[in-house]
């Protein structure tokens, strides 16, 4: 009876982005709400910080950045483990609802360490929703076009991470820093919650299928998936490495680029006009590169992307004016939206559907603990050295990354994965 029903339940499977298009449109729209939340406090903490907390020292002020990057870092690969164990769904939904008291507690903390704790929230809750997307969206599409899949799911993401951001800016320019730019958080939970629960369906059968559809596969152990996609494995371990130095840069800009602009006599409106820019660049143009890499490979456009992320840096480090602080912001997210969804596709085309959801998980960990290295890294720097200097060392990272990509990874598109 248990097999029939099984088999009953793969029948009614079906892989492929046609074939799923309604429970895909969800699944974007929520990741849209997901990302919302990150751009709720994008521009305007570190002025928090500073302003109201009266933080003087960059490393205190990049704390935030800390202490959300560990823990959306280790709720990644929890959330990949737990995903291959009691299902996406489960995850998705408990994501939103550790969501809940974020906004509230940014809004009315009455010291840093609120912030923190409302940080070390966002971190979880970004940890199991986003992944579960990544891994939901993989899971619906096949093989055929992940390139595409992940650059419509972090598009989504990142142009509504943009728009809040600049919302965010926008309402503070005119209202002050709290409580009014954490409003719009309030609802970004409640409608990702509602249409989690209400309507996301398991996504558990079509790995099965999958599975079924490829050549034998067993489960692999999670000590075996930790060292392969961190270590042992040439491609896996490039890949973390890479996303790892790509969040890297993304901390030190979250953190340090909203005090260079106000030092270069910026206005709360501008710098979040600004800081809305790199999400809003790499959001849009990774509707383009996620497809693109199904048809020219994956390799070259990683490596590209980490070089073209270096020069972006380098652009806004050596500008002093909003034209050029905007052209440097661009480069960084074209950079990145060659680089953000490629290197998901490729865990996709390396990892077997058994443990994929694992690897992926263990890649999320390496790429998100590059948002507290960056934040340390670039704090630590611009103390010693100025603002600058710390952009000018992340830069070199960035470059130095793409190199080791160029260098180390197979091209992994036309790969079947072992």
């Amino acid at each position: 009876m248990t097999t029939a029903l099984a088999h009953d339940r793969l029948a009614g499977a079906r892989l492929g982005l046609r074939e799923n298009a309604a429970q895909f449109a969800l699944l974007v729209v929520i990741n849209a709400f997901v990302g919302a939340m990150v751009g709720i406090e994008r521009s305007i903490l570190p002025p928090i910080a500073e302003h109201e907390f009266h933080l003087v020292a960059r490393t205190a002020i990049l704390s935030f950045i800390v202490v959300f990057g560990v823990s959306k870092a280790l709720t990644n690969y929890l959330a990949g483990r737990f995903a291959d164990r009691v299902g996406r769904k489960h995850i998705l939904v408990a994501g939103w609802l550790i969501a809940v008291p974020v906004p509230w507690m940014l809004m009315w903390g009455p010291s840093w360490n609120w912030i923190l704790a409302a940080n070390a929230l966002l971190g979880i809750s970004q940890g199991f929703t986003w992944s579960t997307t990544v891994i939901m969206k993989i899971d619906l599409v096949g093989p055929a076009r992940r390139g595409l899949a992940m650059g419509l799911n972090e598009a989504a993401g990142y142009v509504a991470l943009a728009a809040s951001t600049l919302a965010t800016g926008w309402i503070a320019a005119r209202t002050g820093l709290r409580p009014e730019p954490f409003y719009p958080g309030v609802a970004f939970v409640l409608f990702g919650l509602g249409l989690s629960y209400l309507l996301v369906r398991e996504t558990s059968d079509h790995v099965a299928l999958e599975t079924t559809q490829t050549a034998a596969s067993t489960r692999a152990a999670i000590s075996d998936v930790f060292w392969r996609t961190t270590w042992t494995d040439r491609n896996l371990s490039t890949i973390s490495q890479a996303g790892l130095v790509n969040n890297l840069n993304d901390g030190m800009a979250w953190g340090l680029f909203p005090l260079f602009f106000a030092a270069a006599h910026m206005d709360l409106g501008r710098i979040g006009t600004l800081a809305a820019i790199y999400p809003a660049t790499m959001g849009i143009a990774q509707l383009v590169t996620g497809a693109l890499s199904d048809r020219v490979g994956r390799k070259w456009l990683i490596a590209g992307g980490m070089w073209t992320q270096g020069v972006g840096i380098g652009v806004i480090v050596l500008s002093d004016s909003f034209a050029g602080f905007a052209q440097g912001d661009a480069l960084l997210g074209i950079g990145t939206a060659m680089v953000y969804p490629t290197l998901l596709a490729a865990i996709g085309d390396v990892a077997r559907p058994s443990w994929r959801a694992s690897a992926v998980g263990v890649y999320r960990l390496w790429r998100d603990l590059g948002y507290a290295v960056g934040a340390l890294l670039a704090g630590i720097t611009a103390d010693l050295i100025g603002l600058s200097g710390a952009m000018w060392l992340i830069a070199g990272v960035t470059v130095a990354s793409g190199v080791v990509a160029a260098l180390r990874l197979d091209e992994t598109s036309r790969r079947v994965a072992v």
